[in-house]
């Protein structure tokens, strides 16, 4: 894989089929990504594929308060998956700033969903960061160290 942003389409697609099938997310993974080459951004799409897929209550947890008002289930699937994706990033790759992560979902939902899911994407990650913000001190760590 050239980029992160290329592994994030590949998750996608993983978790997609994941969801569409019903089978294990490294069956997906492997059948899927059966010829790529391993590298650091094929290991990077295999965790977040793990953190996404893992019906991890943390991740739902911080999208459902988010989207109050909205049954999750009700929730395009696309976007449901962007948004997990996401929120993994921001609990379990403390390297990558909320900023990136929440560029690179606006972006996915552009390209993959419907028409205004780049604004709901947009919208749900800012309101999730906000409350993870307050939480911890990852970013007052990462702001020590990025230039101003």
């Amino acid at each position: 894989m050239r980029s992160r942003r290329s592994a994030r389409e590949w998750a996608l697609r993983v978790l997609y089929a994941v969801r569409l099938t019903g089978y294990p997310v490294e069956q997906c993974f492997s059948d899927i990504l059966k010829d790529a080459k391993e590298d650091q951004n094929l290991q990077f799409c295999r965790k977040l594929c793990t953190h996404a897929a893992s019906g991890d209550e943390e991740i739902d947890a911080e999208i459902r308060r988010a989207v109050q008002k909205w049954d999750m289930t009700r929730l395009a699937v696309l976007d449901l998956i962007i948004l997990r994706m996401a929120v993994s990033e921001f609990l379990y790759f403390d390297d990558i700033p909320y900023k990136v992560t929440i560029n690179e979902a606006i972006e996915l939902a552009k390209q993959y969903s419907t028409a205004q899911s780049g604004r709901f994407v947009n919208g749900i990650l800012d309101a999730v960061c906000g409350e993870m913000k307050k939480k911890d001190t990852r970013k007052q760590k990462q702001a020590a160290v990025e230039p101003r």
